[in-house]
């Protein structure tokens, strides 16, 4: 394999004074080589797909692996190879054994039950706003307000007590593929969470409850995979809408005209949303393991390799959405790749987007004057991890 790219680094870069810039780099390797062949940081000759097509097909085809264990991991300075998925953690299995999860989970995450939801994330969403405005300026909005709501969400949604939330967060940030951390690490995490769950799953057994894992226990999951379950959706649930809302406030704050014109017509609303899924991306980088040689974009791809995978590019890809590395809430971004794709696709897509469509214009409409308490190039992201994330969000506004 010839010209390799060797930065895959870049995947995972922010510049801080323009923290939602695509790398120059990727922009101009996705428009001459959008399947290119790169070098992982384990020295693993594999590809990178920056081009919307390359990585929707991809992350569609059944030739593709989920499998950790097969997978080379982009991220540099990831120690260790990947264990196998653990029991209930349906992402990292392939079919039938994830078929089987997903048919049993698909009833449990259904538009029809995510509506009736609705009326508990405005709940939520109105008392986070009230410890908002009652707290000292500037207040931290990862820490008040977009970290809370998801995390009282799917306690409520799982029965897990809401107590034990910040626990859970700091176990799911355990979870991340990210400098430092090691695949020791990251089960070791995975094992304290499927520990309590397991605990919690027993309880429901004998006491049920009105909630989804109450209802899963009696299907045909054991024990170990009940609680594995728990832990997968708590992780999913806990961590990304909560990264989504505090990036998704943060890119308004910095695109004032955009932010203008949605609150001058709430309407936009579902388009905004749809946008700043696509625009903010929280997935730096993901992988898929060929099973089998597979041709995409016209490039061959050999069993065994690794193809890497830049959300974050194809979903800026000008192919699919013309001047794409802008912010455009009239835009009709659908079928973004924020949520992936295929037999993978987010199962918890909409809970996310409800929450987002509660929570988002809520906040704006409750504080018309928000604003950064910082400049932008001192707002504290994390790029060392396989998701973006925030640290923080201090914001301010005038009464």
């Amino acid at each position: 394999m010839t010209d390799l790219f060797t930065q895959p680094e870049l995947l995972f870069r922010s510049f801080p004074d323009r923290p939602f810039q695509l790398p120059p780099e990727l922009g101009r390797l996705r428009e001459e080589r959008p399947l290119a062949p790169m070098r992982f940081p384990d020295g693993h000759e594999g590809w990178l797909a920056t081009g919307y097509d390359e990585a929707r097909a991809v992350l569609g085809h059944q030739a593709f692996s989920n499998r950790y264990e097969l997978m080379h991991v982009p991220l540099p300075g990831f120690s260790g190879e990947l264990p196998p998925a653990q029991p209930g953690d349906f992402l990292g299995l392939d079919a039938p054994e994830h078929t089987r999860f997903r048919k049993l989970l698909a009833g449990k995450f259904t538009p029809r039950r995510m509506r009736l939801l609705a009326e508990q994330v405005a709940a939520c969403t109105e008392d986070r706003l009230t410890v908002l405005a009652g707290s000292a300026r500037p207040a931290d909005l990862m820490e008040v307000y977009a970290r809370p709501i998801p995390a009282l969400v799917i306690c409520e949604l799982l029965g897990v007590p809401s107590a034990d939330r910040e626990w859970f967060r700091r176990m799911v940030d355990g979870m991340l593929a990210r400098e430092g951390v090691t695949a020791d690490d990251i089960a070791a995490n995975w094992t304290a969470l499927s520990d309590y769950l397991r605990e919690l799953v027993r309880g429901k057994r004998a006491r049920p409850t009105d909630d989804v894992l109450s209802e899963l226990t009696t299907s045909d999951l054991t024990e170990d995979e009940l609680a594995g379950v728990g832990a997968f959706l708590l992780g999913a649930g806990l961590h990304t809408t909560a990264t989504v809302l505090g990036l998704s406030t943060f890119a308004l704050l910095i695109n004032p005209g955009q932010l203008a014109a949605l609150r001058a017509d709430p309407g936009l609303t579902d388009r905004a949303i749809e946008e700043l899924l696509r625009y903010t991306g929280i997935g730096g980088g993901s992988a898929r393991a060929a099973v089998a040689d597979v041709e995409i974009g016209g490039q061959l791809v050999r069993a065994g390799q690794t193809v890497a995978i830049s959300p974050i590019a194809a979903n800026r890809d000008p192919r699919r959405f013309p001047d794409g590395d802008a912010l455009d809430i009239t835009r009709d971004a659908s079928g973004h790749l924020s949520f992936a794709h295929g037999v993978h696709q987010c199962l918890g897509q909409h809970l996310a987007r409800i929450e987002l469509r509660t929570a988002l214009p809520a906040l704006l409409n409750r504080f018309p004057t928000l604003e950064l308490a910082i400049p932008v190039h001192e707002v504290p992201l994390r790029t060392d991890a396989n998701m973006y994330d925030l640290a923080g969000l201090p914001v301010t506004w005038k009464d």
